[in-house]
């Protein structure tokens, strides 16, 4: 059967980090990819995550086949309980995908019912327009996939995050020979990730790592605390290796790592030496110099946790002297400020770090040689860089260039933008809505660009509140002005310019309500005003300026 409408849309994660989805459009099918989160920016103040847009998919919801997931982390599936609200769809995963997508679906308080089929790199799967095909990737969690959706046109092969080690671990391994046989039948468009494209070479060989971590777990004198990301199952892997080459003791702290490592040891993903895993209270029969202590935070970051150890803030570890922290975990992008003061506190806290080291603490993502091998493997004619910021995926484009790729057949993809197959070539097939969906507590999407600009306005200046009450039957102020502020001035140090504010409020009020005909909306606006500029002029501040007027009702006699 041919096809004759070809449409993909980024609907997140290119031009930044997180919150990957992509839709592959087939005549009437469209396939979901992932249904990832953010966390969000610096100016983002209050909000808890940010998700995908998926108007898009909710305009078409009779079209949408199913989402197929690529592996367990939250980029890629911390979005699901959302779009599950709005979407009834088949998802389409791995068995450990599945299991550490229904934990987070858990954590987000998901209260209906998610249709999850399990698959693995050998399935294949048929609709009406299209078939979806799968290989295993090599990444730092186990059954992670790459999804492929055949057309007739060629295969459109999204890689979903990969690297290439030649020592990975069965559980880990990449299967090559199958990505060789999709590449020799026809690859019309490869996704590609791009998060570590301006890295030249390879990315370090797990390998390595573990015979790194050995040395290190061998020249500590005390007690290791190893901060790890609660999903790096491979780098928990390496630790617990170690570890049993050492004769050290592991315990696990933190109810994050506690709950992820139960479901990778109950279905066999991570392989542990019976007598290695103690529980915490068990740690204190040991000497310190045989202990591991695996730690990680709420949010399966461990830079938190640290923190409150070193703060001696923590309820069950406090770090001092003697005490050998193992930073096993690179800091996301935005976090390497907060990254670097967590070490100089651990340092204060007479600690010895081990942190920066690119052997044991070595990426998860394909280098530039990497991507190139991808790019060689799938051959396709058309390619589009995906999962990065805008400058990463640039550089990527460029590798896809030097790798034969015509440089015609190359788009960097912006989001919401279609790129549609017509005449024989893929081009631009104009926007549709999609962006930004934040989610503050149990708000999904009712927080908008006003609200985070009020919240911006109250961060830098603060608040200025004044309450004004009048009696409108005898023309007259009955209580007030009276000001309130937080954020804004030291009031015990600023009382006469709150007095000055005062008068001007005052003047501007009985001046108002003497003439024959007032409104509330007019007052309140000239409050405003007034203020604004009086307060700049004082104190070069610009707060934000809230007048509330209350109205006395007089009592009649009956």
């Amino acid at each position: 059967m041919k096809n004759e409408k070809i449409k993909l849309v980024a609907l997140g994660g290119v031009g930044e980090n997180g919150k990957n989805m992509f839709a592959v459009e087939v005549d009437e099918d469209i396939f979901v990819i992932d249904a990832g989160l953010m966390y969000p920016q610096n100016e983002m103040l209050g909000i808890d995550i940010v998700v995908p847009d998926i108007t898009y998919l909710k305009q078409n919801a009779e079209k949408v086949k199913g989402i197929f997931l690529t592996h367990g982390h939250e980029d890629h599936i911390g979005g699901l309980s959302y779009f599950l609200r709005e979407l009834d769809v088949p998802v389409y995963t791995t068995r450990l995908t599945a299991e550490f997508a229904k934990e987070k679906m858990k954590e987000q308080d998901f209260k209906g019912q998610a249709r999850f089929e399990i698959i693995t790199s050998k399935s294949v799967l048929k609709f009406p327009s299209a078939t979806v095909s799968f290989f295993k990737t090599n990444h730092s969690i186990p059954d992670s996939v790459a999804v492929v959706v055949h057309t007739s046109e060629g295969a459109i092969v999204y890689t979903g995050d990969f690297k290439f080690d030649q020592t990975a671990a069965p559980l880990y391994k990449a299967e090559y020979g199958e990505m060789a046989k999709i590449g020799d039948k026809g690859v019309l468009c490869l996704l590609s990730e791009s998060t570590d494209a301006d890295k030249p070479g390879y990315s370090v060989s797990d390998a390595t790592v573990t015979q790194e971590l050995y040395h290190a777990f061998l020249r500590a004198n005390g007690r290791v605390i190893a901060a790890v990301y609660a999903t790096d199952l491979n780098r928990i892997q390496h630790i617990f290796d170690a570890a049993a080459k050492t004769k050290r003791k592991v315990a696990i702290m933190g109810k994050n790592l506690q709950r992820i490592l139960n479901i990778a040891l109950r279905n066999n993903y991570l392989l542990v030496e019976e007598d290695v895993l103690v529980s915490l209270n068990e740690v204190q029969s040991y000497s310190q110099s045989e202990t591991i202590i695996l730690t990680t935070g709420a949010k399966g970051e461990p830079v938190e946790a640290l923190q409150k150890m070193a703060r001696k803030h923590h309820k069950q570890v406090t770090i001092g002297e003697g005490d050998t922290i193992l930073f096993s975990a690179s800091p996301t992008l935005g976090s390497e400020v907060f990254v670097g003061k967590t070490i100089d506190m651990l340092y204060r806290a007479g600690a010895k770090v081990i942190s920066g080291n690119k052997l044991f603490n070595s990426s998860n993502h394909g280098s530039q040689e990497e991507l190139k091998f991808m790019i060689n493997v799938m051959k396709p004619k058309y390619f589009l860089p995906i999962h990065g910021e805008y400058r990463l995926l640039h550089v990527h484009a460029k590798i896809a260039e030097e790798c034969g790729v015509n440089r015609k057949n190359i788009s960097i993809p912006e989001i919401g933008e279609v790129i549609e197959w017509k005449d024989g070539k893929f081009r631009n097939g104009g926007k549709i809505s999609a962006g930004n969906l934040l989610i503050d507590g149990s708000g999904i999407g009712d927080v908008g660009n006003i609200v985070l600009r009020d919240r911006k306005l109250l961060s830098q200046d603060g608040i200025l509140t004044v309450v004004v009450t009048l009696n409108k039957a005898e023309r007259k102020i009955s209580a007030g002005p009276e000001i309130i502020t937080r954020g804004f001035v030291y009031v015990r140090e600023s009382e006469q310019l709150l007095e000055e504010a005062a008068t001007r409020v005052k003047d501007i009020v009985e001046k108002s309500i003497s003439k024959e005909s007032f409104d509330w909306t007019g007052i309140k606006q000239d409050i405003r005003d007034t203020l604004n500029q009086f307060l700049y002029e004082k104190t070069k501040r610009r707060p934000m300026i809230l007048p509330i007027i209350m109205e006395v009702k007089p009592v009649r006699n009956r």
